[in-house]
């Protein structure tokens, strides 16, 4: 799927801003999405609802909540091809125009799309948007059905034995605040009726030159042209046809933080579009993971689509903001945990030369033998999930910045082992003949008993979360040493490259502790320089992700307070004492050829 873009050929107009809004319950209502709302109130888009209204009720609510703008089309734009696109909206979407109903969409973080017909536009067209946030066992992320697990140690039965009742809500089966709305941007695309569907662009470095093929969908038979420019605007290559190859010497390669875009120029009849793409290489060699041929070495974060007032929605300045903070740290990567990020976020990363692991939404996912409704919601879950990654690599395929696919964040692998392997290998399966590059696959895992696991030993990279001195011997950073060590010594068995994806300690800033208690500054500190040194040991390690970027609000309970603090980062992007340790750490470690040899091994 292409993204939005103006150009001499196409036209973008974008529907942010003020909408008319208000919350619904448990059930559709379509009279709010056939005619104005009798009661609204205004809500920004993008940006989730929850936090921008002073009142509870927006924060909790539970169900459906209605949208509504008017937008007129210019009449001299109507013999043109109209499309309505959404970045995403969390978690269902259903979406109305002039009564009728033009499009559905599952999932909340990944865009879909509806072409208008003009023959029902009006000089002023009410746009309508259904949002529907409940989680349960067949949504990704994960909902909890198991109302227990939010309520501590109340006993299971607790409404009849407590003769307490609650009320309906979402119980996440994550660690992050359920932030739903219009997150992401809406745009009214204007093209020529006959266009360019997709581009992909896969490139093949030789000595001293790269091949470039280019491979473009058109909405009716035709040859489409295809120009390739340098980053200075010179015209390198052209062809003609879907799957031309183009030779390109000398070519400047993609980096990380040394980042190179060409550009290639498609046009078709009265339609055109720029797709920018990088040259560079990505392979699984031993125990090494390969940048253009180079041993890479991860320094980074896993990271959240997360901020005051705008909560999971997409701001933009703040996405600078990020990247330049990453680079004051000297990192080099992160992770999409737990959900594929804005478009917008990964062009930045294009750009900047930081590299991404792309994630689905799948957290929370549990295996159990089951038969009834909760079979039927855990079939659901599945396609749902073959859906998601599909959309998620046809959305990402081009960015030279993600160089692998993450299928899921700690599955429950361990309980049914050999029924998670098969669920995992067919997603294995399908991702690397979906990818026109077919990068290196993995799942996060996070399992205690991790020798029952059988789902890691089809990652082609292993990516491992670990909590040994918080979650697991919290406050013993020796006993937490030796943890790691011991499983460090198992994976070493593998033969494969390794990187921690998460591991850290809450630290609440500005508590400070001489004895490095938990929760202070200095324990955070204290708890990284103890893993490092494990880490360090062992030459198969890739790389260390630390979880994470910046401190995120979570779902209330007496397991966080404020939300999650495990940020190098404050919410509001203040360093920890953990964050300048950092900095000089990943300054003193090279992006390529770290634990290697002068021969790169």
């Amino acid at each position: 799927m292409l993204y939005p873009q103006m150009n001499e050929k196409r036209t973008v107009f974008d529907l942010g801003g003020l909408w008319d809004f208000c919350l619904g319950g448990e059930s559709l209502d379509k009279k709010c999405l056939a005619v104005p709302l009798e009661k609204s109130e205004k809500m920004f888009v993008p940006a989730s609802y929850n936090d921008q209204k002073a009142d509870k009720k927006y924060r909790e609510h539970y169900g459906y909540a209605y949208y509504q703008r008017r937008f007129s089309v210019p009449n001299e734009l109507k013999s043109k091809r109209l499309v309505l696109r959404f970045g995403a909206v969390a978690h269902n979407a259903e979406v109305w125009l002039n009564g009728k109903r033009i499009v559905s969409h599952t999932g909340g973080f990944l865009p879909f799309e509806a072409e208008l017909d003009p023959l029902f536009l009006e000089e002023q067209n009410l746009l309508c948007v259904a949002v529907d946030n409940r989680i349960d066992l067949s949504t990704l992320p994960v909902g909890n059905e198991i109302k227990k697990a939010m309520f501590g140690d109340a006993p299971p039965d607790f409404e009849s034995v407590l003769k307490t009742k609650i009320k309906n809500k979402n119980y996440p089966n994550f660690d992050f605040f359920n932030y739903c709305g219009i997150n992401r941007p809406v745009f009214l695309c204007v093209m020529p009726t006959e266009y360019i569907s997709d581009i992909s662009i896969v490139s093949e470095i030789k000595d001293g030159f790269a091949v470039v093929k280019a491979d473009v969908s058109l909405s009716k038979k035709g040859n489409a042209k295809i120009s390739v420019f340098d980053k200075e605007g010179r015209e390198i290559a052209r062809g003609v046809d879907a799957g031309s190859e183009f030779i390109i010497e000398n070519p400047h390669l993609w980096e990380p933080n040394n980042a190179y875009l060409y550009t290639a120029k498609v046009t078709f009849g009265d339609d055109c579009y720029y797709q920018k793409f990088g040259i560079r290489s990505i392979e699984i060699k031993g125990e090494k993971f390969l940048i253009n041929g180079k041993p890479f070495y991860f320094k980074g974060f896993g990271k959240h689509e997360d901020s005051e007032t705008r909560g999971r929605g997409y701001d933009g300045a703040l996405n600078v903001k990020d990247i330049s903070l990453m680079k004051w740290i000297n990192a080099n990567s992160f992770r999409t945990s737990h959900y594929p990020y804005a478009e917008e976020m990964l062009s930045l990363c294009d750009e900047e030369g930081i590299v991404v692991i792309g994630e689905t939404p799948a957290v929370g996912l549990a295996f159990p033998d089951a038969d009834g409704e909760v079979k039927k919601k855990l079939d659901l879950r599945s396609l749902r999930h073959k859906e998601v990654l599909s959309e998620m690599i046809a959305r990402d395929k081009n960015h030279p910045c993600v160089v692998a696919w993450s299928l899921a964040n700690e599955p429950d692998s361990t309980g049914n082992p050999e029924k998670a392997r098969e669920y995992f290998k067919t997603l294995y399966d399908l991702a690397h003949r979906l990818d026109p590059q077919s990068r290196p696959v993995t799942v996060v895992a996070c399992n205690n008993d991790y020798v029952k696991d059988k789902v890691t030993e089809l990652s082609d990279i292993i990516c491992l979360n670990r909590y040994y001195g918080w979650y697991i011997f919290a406050g013993d950073l020796d006993a937490a040493k030796q943890a790691m060590t011991a499983e460090m010594e198992y994976f070493s068995k593998f033969c494969k490259p390794l990187m921690i994806t998460e591991y850290g300690a809450d630290a609440a800033a500005g508590i400070h502790s001489v004895t490095a208690n938990t929760f202070s500054e200095e324990y955070q500190l204290e708890f990284y320089e103890a893993i490092n040194s494990v880490l360090d040991k062992y030459g198969f390690v890739v790389g260390e992700q630390v979880w994470n970027f910046a401190d995120f609000a979570t779902v209330q309970g007496v397991m966080r307070v404020d939300g999650n603090k495990k940020g190098l980062f404050t919410r509001d992007r203040r360093p920890k004492l953990a964050a300048h340790y950092f900095r000089k750490r990943w300054g003193e470690i090279p992006d390529f050829g770290y634990k290697c040899n002068n021969k790169g091994e």
